[in-house]
């Protein structure tokens, strides 16, 4: 039996973590043995090898990692700092950091028959990279190895946030912690919230055979509003 794939993306701050911790509530309330990689991340710096985890059911995950690649990410090609990556060269990292996780976990892990619910992936590049800095057409995102591979392994589900981005802007400004971005800024926010809900993109997966829905985490809507929706979207693709 083939796992299933979940993958939640959209803007910074509009709640994606939030739907993922939900779905790891939802499942551990179940009694599912679940196996979070952010906090393995932590703690190890480097991703488990399949056949260390294989007795788990649910599998929670995020990029970019924060292992190999993804750690060079996070403290430099993405910081916010004077020596601005190209959006190429970004677009390479993350695709490179995607493919390890992809071969050396998912692909396994889903042949596994596992449920993997993951906050950022593929979209994240199809969105961000073709307005950081330079053109980069979307043909050329997905050439990449990284990312051709991960469209392959297309997610079944596919949970986009919409959310206004001054709403996001004001949520990052209460964080305690400051991922400190090149990203997590109003004009960027806004270059790429229309990206997240055009036709071009929900058509591209779904072709493929994702089913795309869209969560509003809005004002006035809680996180208490929008766990619920997030159980109860689980609730009807599985109907």
């Amino acid at each position: 039996m083939k796992g299933k794939l979940i993958m939640v993306d959209g803007l910074d701050g509009s709640g994606k973590g939030v739907i993922v911790d939900t779905y790891k509530d939802y499942f551990d309330n179940q009694h599912k043995k679940i196996f979070d990689l952010r906090d393995w991340w932590k703690e190890n710096k480097e991703t488990p090898e399949f056949e260390d985890i294989k007795d788990y059911d649910i599998i929670i995950s995020a990029e970019p990692t924060n292992a190999l690649v993804g750690t060079a990410i996070r403290q430099e090609i993405i910081k916010n700092n004077s020596r601005k990556y190209s959006g190429l060269s970004t677009a390479h990292a993350f695709a490179l950091d995607r493919e390890i996780l992809y071969r050396k976990l998912f692909i396994p892990a889903l042949e596994a028959g596992k449920l993997i619910f993951q906050e950022r992936g593929l979209v994240t590049s199809l969105v961000y990279q073709p307005v950081q800095l330079e053109k980069i057409s979307l043909r050329d995102i997905l050439m990449i190895p990284g990312n051709n591979l991960a469209l392959k392994f297309r997610p079944d589900l596919l949970i986009v946030t919409k959310v206004d981005p001054e709403v996001v802007m004001q949520r990052l400004d209460k964080r305690d912690k400051k991922d400190d971005a090149i990203f997590e800024k109003i004009f960027f926010q806004r270059k790429v919230v229309a990206r997240f809900e055009s036709d071009w993109l929900k058509q591209l997966f779904e072709k493929r055979g994702t089913k795309v829905v869209y969560l509003d985490t809005n004002y006035p809507k809680t996180v208490e509003d929008t766990k619920k929706a997030a159980i109860r979207i689980w609730e009807d693709y599985n109907n």
